[in-house]
Parts: C-alpha cells; structure tokens; sequence
C-alpha cells in the first residue's frame, strides 16, 4: 500500500466536513462521535486480543481518523486545531519523562510510574485542584472492570497494595466466604449480597492484576470461549434437528464436555485422556 502523508488525512477529513462534503459527516458533533470513539477503541482491543495485525492496522486508522475529525470539529467552532492536540500531547510527555529529557534517573518501571504519578498530582496541584487524588483521571465511565484495573493499579504505585498474589487469593477466599454468609442468612436481600458480589469482582481484578492479567482481556477471552462451546451445542442438537429448548441439561453438558475435548474458543492444545 502506497504510503500517505498526515496532511493528506487532515485534508481528506476538510473535504468531507466541506460544502462540497458529505451531508452525514457534516451533522457530526463530539457527542455524535464519542459512541463510535469507543466502539472503535474496542474493535481495536478484540483485534489485539486475536493477534489479527492487519485489523489492528485497521482500527488503529479508524481512530486517528476520529483524532483528526474531532480536531477538524473543534476548529470549526474556534476552540483548537490539530496542532494544538499534537503540541499538547508532545509537550505533556515531555514533562512526565524528566528521566529522558531531563536530569531525573528512573532505574525500573515501578520508578517510573512513581515519578508519573507524582508529577500528575503537581499538575492538578498547579491548577488548583482543591484534594488533588491520585485516582483523579479514572473515568466512571469506564467498563467496572477496566475502571477497577486502573484504580488499583493508582493505588499500588504509592505502596497501597497486598504485595503479592498470595495474599489477594487468601483476600479473595474471604470475599466469597462473606458472599456464602450473606446467601445463607438473607437470601433475598439483594442491596447486601450485591455488595458482596461488587467485593469479589473487585478482588478478582485485584488477583489478576497481581499476576500479570489484565481482568477485561481474561473476561473478553472467557466470553469468546463461552460463544463458541455454546454454538458447539447449538450446531450438535440441530444436526439431530432439534433445539436447545427441547434438550436437557445433561445433554447439554455431554456436548459442553464434547467441545471441551475439542478446545473450542481456547487457547490451550485439546484435552486428552487415556
């Protein structure tokens, strides 16, 4: 593929938004755009997940794309420019990398993150923010569990953390005993027992974080294998031309078994007995 410069996509991006442009691109607003802004990003994110690189290269266009549309947007109304966000950006990670451009030392990541961290809350400080929090910047918005994975992972650059994934299973063990208590004394409470169940997710997204997992990615995987067990029990029944509606659970658990064996949706090499 012939390579193309930036200014050709900015210009690309001017001729659509112009008069002689497309009448659906020039409707758009931020706040039109911003729901494809994420479902962009988590196209992108199944593609790193499926290591699919020519989607990746895809998904990675479709959001510079919407960088370049939003910039374009915000010059019409006379906020900022395209080289606003570039100067911005550059100028920011300049700043938080005194230890490449500066005169601070960094020796590992965790020094890093540290030193980050740190020069945010100097930042926000600056600004005059009233309690500048290191959790500031963790969106609610955000997905719970990529909301919880980065509020943890805030935390844990300051010391606040259970050390190791030990602990956090031992913590975890806890949580689900409470969850058992909780069903046991008022089964039909649902504030309490969902507050238990919001207790163990969360140290769940704890465990794996300790362990090098990111919590979303696992889910999404876990997902995928679900999808493709299940149509594995879908496809079986209606070979016999049945349904799943008409099957019991002990056939659907033989096929779920079947499926298995044959490491549908898994990244593991099949299952093998003797």
């Amino acid at each position: 593929m012939k390579p193309v410069p930036f200014e050709a996509l900015i210009e690309l991006v001017e001729k659509l938004r112009g008069p002689e442009g497309c009448p659906w691109d020039k409707e758009q607003t931020y706040e039109t755009l911003a729901p494809m802004t994420i479902e962009e990003a988590y196209e992108l994110l199944e593609a790193i997940e499926t290591h699919n690189v020519e989607q990746m290269k895809a998904e990675l266009g479709d959001l510079l794309f919407q960088v370049v549309f939003y910039a374009k947007v915000a010059t019409e109304r006379g906020e900022f420019t395209i080289e606003d966000v570039i100067a911005h950006v550059h100028e920011k990670m300049t700043r938080r990398h005194p230890h490449v451009f500066g005169a601070a030392t960094a020796r590992t990541s965790e020094d890093v993150l540290r030193r980050w961290e740190q020069i945010k809350l100097e930042e926000k400080a600056r600004r005059g923010a009233a309690e500048p929090s290191i959790l500031d910047g963790v969106s609610a918005r955000l997905p719970a569990l990529i909301e919880a994975t980065q509020l943890t992972e805030r935390a844990s650059r300051v010391g606040f953390d259970w050390g190791d994934a030990t602990s956090a299973l031992e913590k975890l063990e806890e949580e689900v005993a409470e969850l058992k208590q909780a069903l046991m004394t008022a089964p039909h409470a649902r504030e309490p027992l969902a507050e238990e169940i919001g207790d163990l997710l969360f140290m769940v997204v704890n465990l794996a974080r300790l362990l090098g997992v990111d919590a979303e990615t696992a889910l999404k995987a876990a997902n995928r294998k679900f999808k493709e067990r299940f149509r594995y029990i879908e496809r079986a029944l209606r070979q016999q031309g049945r349904a799943v509606e008409e099957s019991s659970l002990e056939e659907m658990e033989r096929l779920w078994q079947e499926a298995k064996q044959h490491a549908l949706g898994s990244s593991t090499p099949p299952e093998t007995g003797g």
